[in-house]
């Protein structure tokens, strides 16, 4: 029987040390996956997940849990708050209000799921670094533009166009794609 959200942090508020290594072998991977959606370093990654874990371990006790996902919703949360703050320590996190005016044509629907996943993703990964993201805060992160703009300190705006932006690029190279598969 598999163990619950529930269970696991219930198990972990009542001082079960075991059920912290639960934790960690059932999130540690997950925390990986979103951290690489914002820096793209592996080894980056890799401290922001350990920073993550530590404060995880800091703060489970008040953690109150509010429905099944809620756990993983907070393990997120706090992953994508340790990597923005990484990327601010290091001087990665530059955002302007006012974009280049780049041709980038508007695109016709590019039908995403004939796009397979791994090569979605290595297209927001080719995007510039603000707009990958922002596309990764608001696509996966499910956050609103308002909470992007708070999040990183740029006007809401900024966030909307650097993410409408990033959806023209991405049509632009799934159209690259599609039309190099079609040869």
């Amino acid at each position: 029987m598999q163990e619950t959200e529930r269970q696991l942090v219930e198990a972990i508020q009542a001082g079960d040390r075991e059920a912290l290594r639960r934790l960690y072998e059932q999130y540690s991977r997950y925390a990986m996956g979103v951290s690489l959606r914002i820096v793209t370093e592996r080894e980056d990654a890799l401290d922001i997940v350990q920073d993550t874990f530590v404060s995880i371990l800091t703060t489970v006790g008040s953690f109150e849990y509010r429905g099944e996902g809620s756990l993983r919703n907070w393990v997120a949360k706090i992953t994508t708050n340790r990597a923005l703050d990484w990327m601010r320590e290091h001087d990665r996190l530059q955002f302007a209000d006012q974009l280049p005016d780049e041709t980038v044509e508007e695109e016709d629907e590019t039908p995403l799921e004939e796009v397979p996943p791994d090569i979605l993703s290595g297209m927001i990964d080719r995007l510039p670094r603000t707009s990958r993201i922002i596309v990764n805060l608001h696509a996966f992160g499910q956050m609103s533009h308002k909470e992007i703009a708070r999040q990183l300190g740029i006007h809401e705006k900024t966030s909307m166009s650097q993410f409408s932006r990033a959806k023209r690029l991405l049509a632009m190279m799934m159209k690259e794609y599609l039309n190099s598969q079609r040869i």
